[in-house]
């Protein structure tokens, strides 16, 4: 199933093209201010709702089988390439959406199917360690052989995604925001972390990786191991000091912007 893009073209000769992968239980539409803002940086910008949230179809927070969400992605990429030949592409994903993008790039290096190489990786607040205590493991290692289909509570709490109540309020209100998840999108997170933290001392993609020093949604563990694993020369990694999970919706949003453009800069001149 290729998912509807949005697309949203620089107002003039475009640098390269960004692909932006949300997280869960969210939807493509919150990304406004990010894609204007590359936009204006000069940036194609593209977009999509996963499988199971915004108005793609499926059950809110499920998915068909454990690497369907890779597969939706790697179409979408393929599909952005056909449409702007010679353009470089930028991935970038944030939180369940920043684990779907590395895991991707991740499956280009084992040689899997829905693997795919961007030309530049950018990784939000990934959700690398989902923070599963050991109750909830045991309790996923049953449910995803038994019901892997069954819908539960994703058990983040809005107040935990900013520390603008204006943010958290606009989320609370969205009718298109759900906190379903199933057992095999789960079961996408928890494996997935964990194949891309094994890829990571043999990365190959040039990366950003910014994540919150105060994330309560995933657990900054993740990316500080993912950090340390890969090669320095490829990823450039930052963890925001007291900030929350959503780093581009913080009221420090323009250190974050700043950072982003910088490093977009220096691989994609003007």
């Amino acid at each position: 199933m290729l998912p509807q893009l949005l697309h949203q073209p620089a107002p003039g000769p475009s640098r390269a093209q960004v692909l932006i992968v949300h997280g869960l239980g969210e939807h493509q539409g919150r990304y406004d201010a990010l894609a204007a803002r590359l936009n204006y940086w000069g940036y194609g910008c593209w977009r999509y709702d996963q499988r199971g949230h915004g108005h793609s179809p499926g059950r809110r927070g499920d998915a068909p089988h454990l690497h369907s969400l890779l597969e939706d992605l790697a179409e979408c990429m393929d599909s952005v390439r056909a449409q702007t030949p010679g353009l470089p592409l930028v991935l970038l994903g944030h939180s369940l959406g920043g684990l779907v993008a590395g895991r991707t790039v991740a499956g280009a290096l084992r040689g899997e199917a829905f693997g795919r190489a961007p030309d530049a990786l950018v990784l939000s607040s990934p959700a690398i360690d989902p923070g599963m205590s050991g109750g909830q493991k045991a309790l996923l290692a049953v449910a995803r052989r038994l019901f892997p289909h069954l819908l539960v509570n994703n058990g983040l709490q809005p107040a935990w995604i900013s520390r603008d109540p204006a943010v958290v309020q606009a989320y609370v209100n969205d009718p298109l925001v759900h906190d379903r998840v199933s057992a095999t999108v789960a079961a996408l997170v928890a494996d997935g972390g964990q194949e891309l933290l094994q890829a990571a001392p043999h990365w190959q993609v040039q990366t950003l990786l910014m994540w919150a020093g105060a994330d309560r949604c995933v657990s900054p563990a993740g990316s500080a191991a993912f950090a340390a694993a890969a090669p320095q020369a490829l990823v450039q990694s930052h963890c925001f000091e007291g900030l929350a999970h959503e780093i581009f919706n913080e009221p420090e949003h323009e250190l974050v912007f700043g950072r982003l453009r910088d490093w977009l800069d220096e691989r994609f001149p003007a």
